[in-house]
């Protein structure tokens, strides 16, 4: 974490009670810090105004599991409940985060029934994209995963892949050899475009890419 910046970004500040926007606390961080690590007390909620944070844990081999890839919002909704976290949260590109008191954030959800019912919207809003990536692990083709993550979560067409294609093979379920591999056939194909950090779809139907 470096420097230490004052303005609550607007989306949270519309979601908050106006009562906790003095306790909210807005940070730059560099690429790889650290937010916590399993095994940590929560003791702030985390909502990224931008930047890449992502929550992982270490596979039987070794290995880094992407659990959860977050942009935009607040990452780790379930420290809000938890004794203890249950994975690492880690900065994968220049963030700008805001830390908010977990709990102040319980109280007022206790004595403001407004503030709930946004609450619950955002973790609908959250339900949603999980149940997308659950539909596009279930892929057996790389491409097919791919395209889906495009579709879906991409801003007309367009990802940003700001920590690597690596990182973003983590979060597909699939080996960095093979997405590479289908990323360079994609784009001999036309029918992808990578440049400035993005991967940018540009055509329809897709060819073949094996896993």
């Amino acid at each position: 974490m470096s420097q230490l910046l004052t303005e609550v970004p607007q989306e949270l500040a519309e979601l908050l009670p106006a009562g906790l926007h003095a306790l909210c606390q807005t940070s730059a961080y560099k690429k790889g810090a650290r937010l916590f690590a399993v095994g940590d007390k929560p003791v702030v909620m985390f909502f990224i105004g931008s930047g890449e944070v992502v929550l992982e844990r270490q596979g039987i081999h070794g290995e880094s599991i992407v659990l959860q890839r977050s942009r935009h919002g607040f990452v780790g909704e379930a420290s809000l409940r938890s004794a203890r976290y249950h994975c690492d949260g880690r900065v994968t590109a220049p963030s700008e985060i805001t830390r908010v008191p977990i709990r102040d954030i319980q109280a007022a959800m206790a004595s403001d029934p407004a503030f709930s019912t946004r609450w619950i919207g955002m973790l609908n809003r959250e339900l949603k994209r999980l149940r997308l990536q659950c539909e596009r692990l279930s892929l057996n083709r790389v491409q097919d995963r791919l395209m889906h993550l495009l579709e879906t979560e991409g801003q007309q067409g367009s990802y940003p892949i700001g920590s690597g294609v690596k990182s973003l093979a983590a979060e597909l379920g699939v080996t960095h050899e093979a997405l590479y591999r289908c990323v360079l056939d994609m784009e001999k194909k036309g029918l992808l475009l990578r440049e400035r950090g993005q991967l940018k779809l540009l055509t329809g139907a897709p060819g073949a890419c094996g896993q």
